[in-house]
């Protein structure tokens, strides 16, 4: 049993009061969703989420590249934790104009040509922008008849059409187009009446928001936390390195917000939390993934555990980058992800909650507050009897009122 979980279970803690705005979490999410941000092109969306967070009079500091690392005073600095979420998300980027004055483009991240055809779409050149759309290198049904169903899916098989009046590789370098140019496809969000909420980069500015209204929920509160929190906001996440640049030394443990993938085989679900217990870059650390379950459990959050197969976060690039800290994973379910996405609106509140209760509580060591120490203090497996593993450390056994969870 960790530290953070040997709590009451009478919810008196400071946390009970916590309420997260749900219009804040839609608005705050519908705003990040309308500001472009594929990876390589991400200083907008920082500059509107560094204006929220000073709104919000959460002090942060930014990486050469413009990471974000914000943070929440505690009582204490340390073990000091953190909660990331990134900013970037999906796009293509120009590979070649064309001599028929069109587009090859190429990903900007892992996601399927299919989803890219139809799409509309803005490039950004090196001093102004054109609108476009993505189309199958065969796209009339009129001229190729039934050619069109038979036309492989990939990147080679689609070719941007721009919003100007070009036919050939001259008139595209008229416009200011070149190689490199970053594209940035429509996201079309849509929020229906039943809280199905459709768009696509809802990862991972889903995550964003709900780590933007529990801090913001956090703040109206007036309760500061147990040790310093930062809320950490990267840029790379969809092309690999993630956490990696953005973290120091004092961060012990560390909450990843992303999605849950909803598909034939997975548990994740689009309602309620689902807690990550492994992704392609191996287990969560076992004892701030309990955590977070028993946060769960103690406050009426509905979750569930799932395994991520083909999926890695920015855990997974924080701990190769040589960092020694906790990781975990929470996620909202999504359905098609890196497609047409969707998700149900009530996810996003439980997460959102869950996040604030995890900036309330415990350090889940507080050991941990030293990058190294002794063998004395260090977790035992949770199946250890606690008289036999006192005697067996030569520790004084656990006080009788400590044996059951407090808040």
């Amino acid at each position: 049993m960790n530290d953070a979980t040997r709590r009451h279970r009478d919810g008196s803690g400071p946390e009970a009061g916590i309420r997260i705005d749900r219009d804040y979490l839609l608005d705050t999410l519908l705003a990040l969703l309308n500001t472009p941000s594929p990876s390589g092109y991400t200083d907008g969306i920082v500059h509107m989420v560094g204006q929220e967070l000073e709104r919000l009079d959460i002090e942060f500091d930014l990486t050469r590249r413009g990471a974000i690392r914000a943070v929440l005073r505690g009582r204490e600095r340390h073990p000091a934790r953190a909660l990331v979420a990134h900013l970037d998300t999906l796009g293509a980027i120009v590979k070649r104009l064309q001599p028929n004055g069109r587009l090859s483009v190429v990903p900007i991240g892992h996601w399927s040509a299919r989803f890219s055809e139809g799409a509309r779409c803005t490039i950004f050149t090196d001093d102004g922008r054109h609108r476009g759309t993505i189309l199958p290198l065969k796209a009339s049904g009129h001229t190729f008849g039934g050619e069109i169903d038979k036309l492989p899916v990939g990147w080679d098989y689609v070719e941007l059409r721009v919003d100007a009046l070009v036919d050939n590789e001259r008139d595209l370098e008229a416009l200011g187009i070149r190689v490199g140019d970053i594209i940035a496809v429509d996201p079309n969000p849509e929020v229906g009446p039943n809280d199905f909420i459709n768009s696509r980069y809802l990862d991972d500015k889903a995550g964003v928001a709900t780590l933007l209204a529990a801090a913001e929920a956090v703040q109206r509160s007036g309760v500061k936390p147990p040790v310093d929190t930062y809320l950490l906001f990267t840029i790379s996440e969809e092309v690999g390195s993630g956490a990696s640049s953005i973290l120091h030394g004092e961060i012990a443990e560390m909450v990843t917000i992303d999605n849950g993938t909803t598909a034939p085989g997975q548990a994740s679900r689009e309602t309620g939390v689902t807690v990550a217990m492994m992704d392609s870059a191996g287990p969560f650390d076992f004892h701030l993934t309990r955590k977070l379950l028993a946060l769960c459990a103690d406050n009426g959050i509905s979750h569930q555990r799932d395994v991520f197969r083909h999926y890695r976060s920015d855990s997974a690039s924080a701990i190769e980058a040589g960092n020694d800290l906790r990781t975990a994973l929470v996620c909202f379910g999504i359905d098609a992800s890196h497609g047409y996405e969707r998700i149900h609106r009530s996810a996003l509140d439980d997460l959102a909650k869950l996040e604030a209760l995890y900036m309330l509580s415990e350090p889940t060591f507080k050991r941990d507050a030293k990058p190294l120490g002794p063998l004395t203090g260090f977790p035992v497996p949770p199946d250890w009897d606690e008289e036999e593993t006192a005697e067996r450390l030569g520790t004084p056994a656990p006080a009788e009122e400590a044996a059951e969870p407090h808040k």
